[in-house]
């Protein structure tokens, strides 16, 4: 039996978003291996659920929410543990000690480094140009709280911008 074509076109589209899914998903989960594991979960469950997408507003944007859904709906139930996330005052100090020349992977770092939450909102809005509505209705929350949490953000990257020279040309 043929399946209808907004599945396969869903699919399609899914595949295109899949290293930003995995961005996002690294801001969640702060690790690779776990953001792996996420992505793939969110995948089935955008399959699954794909007779739910009315095809309004930005594909992303719904795949967004069923990915913080999922890692919300995974953490309840996983045991809390110590966090696998480095030290964030620790960036600095591997900043330093990284090469001068600038590299994506220690951007990507330094984005994934920061405080939980802090890392998605920059993510959402500064990387990947959602507006503070569309991160608010991602990350459920209101937008006042995308305006704060951004503005926490990208002063944390500012502050490391100190110590990882970028040249803008």
């Amino acid at each position: 039996m043929r399946q209808p074509a907004t599945t396969i076109d869903l699919r399609r589209d899914l595949v295109g978003l899949l290293p930003r899914l995995r961005r996002f998903a690294i801001t969640l989960a702060g690790e690779a291996a776990l953001a792996d594991e996420l992505v793939q979960a969110v995948c089935q469950r955008a399959i699954a659920k794909g007779h739910q997408w009315s095809g309004e507003g930005r594909l992303e944007s719904w795949i967004y929410t069923l990915a913080r859904q999922q890692w919300t709906d995974d953490s309840r139930k996983r045991k809390p543990k110590a966090s696998l996330r480095g030290n964030v005052t620790d960036i600095r100090e591997a900043a330093r000690e990284r090469s001068t020349a600038v590299d994506p992977d220690a951007i990507h770092h330094m984005i994934a480094d920061m405080p939980e939450g802090l890392s998605s909102m920059f993510l959402l809005v500064d990387v990947e140009g959602h507006s503070y509505q569309q991160a608010a209705d991602i990350m459920g929350m209101p937008v006042a709280n995308v305006v704060s949490q951004l503005a926490t953000a990208r002063l944390h990257f500012a502050g490391l911008a100190g110590t990882h020279p970028i040249h803008r040309y």
